[in-house]
Parts: C-alpha cells; sequence; structure tokens
C-alpha cells in the first residue's frame, strides 16, 4: 500500500510540473555526475541569480520524486499525509494561477537504479545539460551490472538533446567525454586539462595566520583571462563546479569577470568539506555529507594539503558499492596512510579502511574502531588534541554529522554549519 501511495504521489507531482514547465517554459540547466552535482548546482545557480530569476533544486532533490518538487518549489512531506497533501495544492495553485515563476531552474538529476535517468529525460528537456565527474567505483554501482552500465544510464540526461541546446562536459574524465557522441548539441568543455574552453590553472589553498581560509585560481576562456577566489571551499575539485558555473554563465551572456566577482560570494553547502572550529583549539574538515571513493580520495588530498601537528581521519562505511565494497575500503585505506596520524573508522564496513592502512604500514594503535556515530562522536572527545586537523566523512546513513555536532566548538549554530538538521533527520 506504502509503494502504491508512493507511485500515486510521483505520478501527480510528475503531471503537475510538466503543466507547469508547459506554461511557464523557464530555461533548464540539468546537472549529472558521480561527484560534485549538488556543489555545482548551488554554485551555477549563485552565477545566474545575478541577472535571472533562478530555482534551484533544494538539498539534493534530485530523484524522480525530487525533480518534480524542485519544479513546483515544494518540499518533501517525508511520512506526512497531509504534507504530500499540501505540496500537490502548491502545484495547483501554481498551474491555475498566473505566479511570478523562475526565468531558469538548476536541477539535480541523480541515479539510484536503472532507467531513472531515462524515466526523468521521458517529460524534462534541459536547455543546458551539465556532466561533472564520474567514477571507477561510482556510489549506487550496487544496482548496476557494471560502472559502464551506470555511465550509460548518467549519458541519457544529454542524449537526444537538439543541435540549439548545449552540454558542458568536464574535459579532465576520459568517461565523460565520451558522451561528446551522444548528443547533436553544441558541446562545451571545462577542466584543468588545457585544451578545455574553460580552463583553470594556477590552484592553490589560501591562508590567513596559517590557516586555510579558501582556493584561487585563474580561470581562461579564448583572449580572457579571470582570477576566482572562493572563501571557505578548499581542494583542486571545488575549482570544476566553478569552472561549470562560469560556463553556464556565459551561455546566458554573462560575463567572465562578473561571474567570478559572483563566485567570490559563493560557498560550499554544509557538509562538503567545510571547515569548523572544534574544540580544544582544533580544526574539523566537515565532509559529512555523503561519501564514495572519488570524493573521498579528493578530500584526503585536501587533507595532505594543509599542515597539522597531527591529522586524524574519521572515515564512515562507503554506502552502494555492491561488490567493489571491500576492495574500494581498503584502496582507501591505503590511500589514508600516507597522510594521516590516526585513523578514526565508523560502521561495518568502514573497518576494511583499517585493514588497507595496515597493510600499508600504518600502526595499529593508531587505528580506532566505533561501531555508529554516537560512540565515534564520544570516543573522540577523548581522542583529539589541541591543534588537530580532522577530516569527518562517511555515507549520508551513517550520520556522520553527528560526530561533528559532538567535537565542534559552537554547536548552537549547528543548523547553519550542518547537514542534515531538519527535525525529520534528527528523528530518525
Amino acid at each position: 500500500m506504502r509503494e502504491f501511495l508512493k507511485k500515486l504521489v510521483i505520478f501527480v507531482l510528475t503531471w503537475e510540473a510538466k503543466l507547469i514547465l508547459k506554461k511557464y517554459k523557464p530555461k533548464i540547466v540539468a546537472i549529472t555526475g558521480s561527484v560534485g552535482k549538488t556543489s555545482t548546482k548551488d554554485a551555477v545557480a549563485k552565477v545566474l541569480e545575478a541577472k535571472f530569476r533562478v530555482r534551484k533544486s533544494q538539498k539534493s532533490y534530485n530523484s524522480e520524486l525530487g525533480v518534480p518538487l524542485a519544479i513546483i518549489g515544494a518540499q518533501t512531506g517525508w511520512n506526512s499525509v497531509l504534507r504530500w497533501l499540501s505540496a500537490i495544492w502548491q502545484g495547483v495553485g501554481i498551474i491555475v494561477r498566473r505566479t511570478p515563476y523562475p526565468e531558469i531552474l538548476v536541477l539535480e538529476v541523480g541515479v539510484d537504479r536503472p532507467g531513472d535517468i531515462k524515466a526523468i529525460r521521458s517529460w524534462l528537456e534541459p536547455d543546458v545539460a551539465v556532466v561533472t565527474t564520474l567514477a571507477d567505483v561510482p556510489v549506487h554501482i550496487e544496482f548496476f551490472k557494471s560502472p559502464e552500465e551506470l555511465f550509460a544510464e548518467k549519458a541519457e540526461l544529454v542524449k537526444n538533446l537538439s543541435p540549439e541546446k548545449f552540454v558542458l562536459l568536464n574535459f579532465d574524465d576520459l568517461e565523460v567525454m565520451k558522451m561528446k557522441d551522444k548528443t547533436q548539441a553544441k558541446i562545451i568543455t571545462f577542466g584543468f586539462s588545457e585544451g578545455s574552453e574553460f580552463w583553470g590553472y594556477e590552484y592553490e589553498l589560501m591562508f590567513r595566520e596559517g590557516t586555510p581560509e579558501g582556493i584561487k585560481f585563474k580561470v581562461k576562456n579564448q583572449n580572457q583571462e579571470v582570477p576566482v577566489k572562493i572563501l571557505n571551499a578548499f581542494g583542486r575539485h571545488q575549482v570544476y563546479p566553478a569552472l561549470a558555473a562560469i560556463a553556464a554563465g556565459k551561455i546566458f551572456d554573462i560575463k567572465l569577470e562578473d561571474a567570478a566577482e559572483t563566485l567570490s560570494l559563493y560557498s560550499p553547502p554544509p557538509g562538503r568539506l567545510k571547515l569548523v572550529k572544534g574544540i580544544k583549539d582544533t580544526l574539523i574538515l566537515d565532509d559529512s555529507y555523503n561519501s564514495s571513493p572519488k570524493a573521498l580520495q579528493a578530500a584526503l588530498e585536501v587533507l595532505g594539503e594543509i599542515e597539522a601537528p597531527r591529522k586524524i581521519a574519521v572515515l564512515g562505511d562507503m554506502l552502494e558499492l555492491g561488490k567493489h565494497t571491500i576492495t574500494a575500503h581498503r584502496d582507501l585505506g591505503r590511500l589514508a596512510a600516507a597522510r594521516i596520524n590516526l585513523l578514526v573508522t565508523v560502521g561495518v564496513r568502514a573497518k576494511f579502511f583499517s585493514e588497507g592502512a595496515a597493510k600499508a604500514g600504518f600502526k595499529k594503535r593508531d587505528i580506532k574502531s566505533f561501531s555508529n556515530s554516537d560512540e565515534a562522536g564520544e570516543g573522540l572527545l577523548k581522542i583529539i588534541k589541541p591543534g588537530d586537523l580532522i577530516l569527518v566523512k562517511g555515507s549520508q546513513g551513517i550520520r556522520m554529522e553527528k560526530i561533528v555536532e559532538k567535537i565542534m566548538a559552537e554547536p548552537e549554530k549547528k543548523s547553519e554549519l550542518l547537514c542534515r538538521q531538519e527535525p525529520e533527520w534528527q528523528n530518525r
């Protein structure tokens, strides 16, 4: 019965979304990829908001249910029938009345199972499709026969787009670049490799009094070159959302220098490698929103870039990896071992991080394991010392933000600094 009601809600909301698109005809920027979808969505929206009325997907509303909600501008009803009815009624109001609707929708489009994007593309045609990064071992791979099958599903976003549309591709990702042959749309590339149309280079971290405060780099497009600074963003991987946003801005006639200036006001969303002050004069790299092998590798690279007396990696399970689970955890454990002084694992699968680290020569006395985030938070209170730099990362289901809340210096600011602070999440 519950599954039937869910399908009914999806059907009604999708029907409403179609009517809304037909009535208001907004331009649509749709974003997919294995890593960086949400940060790219937020960066693109930030640039376009300087000139247009823009709505972006809230949080990660990127599924067959989330995309219609984003188009309507409604919130998820969770387990409340009344709230779902309210969302439906909100859609009715937009359809029957003339309201100031956004000129551009910036939508995140994700994949859980085969056919997900194909189903959304059956009724949603982007004016601009953006593909961020694919991964050798992508999240959600457990529902697909191979990474190639998952990549093919992601490619559904760009397939059959007409010649007047645009596709933005990550030039540094060979699998992403294969998608150029699957569409008739105009191809625009971005990346660190010379030859990309929006070329990022001279990346480096910015510091203030020894504390990292953000990143800076340059962007070149044709004969134009602009510097970009983004506060409270860390890592080379954070350049990609900015490059995609600048490229999207160019499509909508926003000058390169204006887009760069707007991005100086952009900050990645909570839980995406944000720097948070910790207790005992420590610093926390809060990457607790989600995890995958590619994303964890990027986080560990940032950890390696920042100097600290002691570095701690608090790593939770990476979920939905299927047959790749053990190997992926071990491989990342080996990678972590070269960059940290102490490894803390959270969850059943995360113990394979320990195995990988131990095989790389990491001392077992420097590995602590906990079964869940509540236990890990309590344990860290006894472990951390002044000056520690602490990376916290794990898949959504492990609730690693609870650990950050436990060890942050200003827990009263958790609602603005941490992810998943809604009452529905708090009651889980």
